[in-house]
């Protein structure tokens, strides 16, 4: 029986480096650079050219659609919110950076342009023709968005303390 086993494990041995040989030339052919078709490499440095292209191309339709179909007041009114949404990112990177040392300046600045952004969103969805503000008139919408600042401006300065 002892001779049975070794003559098995002799065999197993014999398969194990038959087996080894394949794999030693396939992890050769491996680690060789691996060739990709001309016609392959071209349609794959095009589609992402096309991708680049065509993001560029809805940016641009989006930009002239905006442009041609946005009333010219609508279009100052999302100038005044890009602003105040700028201030209120540079308030909060502020406060990030250096620290909220007088804190209540810091969050009534930071409540005065989220307060304006709200405002004059408000504003402009009431003076927007594609929503039904009919019962309003341009003026009336106005002169609340006046009265509304003025009294939320008041809050802000006397929590300034």
């Amino acid at each position: 029986m002892a001779k049975g086993k070794g003559s098995t494990a002799t065999a197993a041995a014999a398969k194990a480096e038959s087996s080894a040989k394949p794999a030693d030339t396939n992890q050769t052919s491996a680690s060789a650079p691996a060739v990709i078709p001309s016609s392959a490499a071209k349609s794959t440095s095009n589609n992402s050219h096309t991708k680049k292209a065509t993001t560029a191309q809805l940016v641009l339709r989006l930009v002239s659609s905006y442009k041609s179909s946005t009333p010219r007041l609508l279009q100052l009114i999302d100038a005044y919110l890009a602003c105040v949404m700028l201030s209120g990112v540079i308030l909060f990177v502020y406060c990030v950076l250096v620290g909220t040392f007088p804190y209540n300046s810091f969050l009534s600045s930071f409540a005065s342009s989220v307060g304006a952004f709200v405002l004059a969103a408000n504003l402009r969805m009431q003076l927007n023709p594609a929503n039904d503000f009919r019962s309003l008139s341009p003026e009336a919408a106005f002169a609340e968005y006046a009265f509304c600042s003025i009294v939320f401006y008041g809050f802000v300065v006397n929590f300034l303390g």
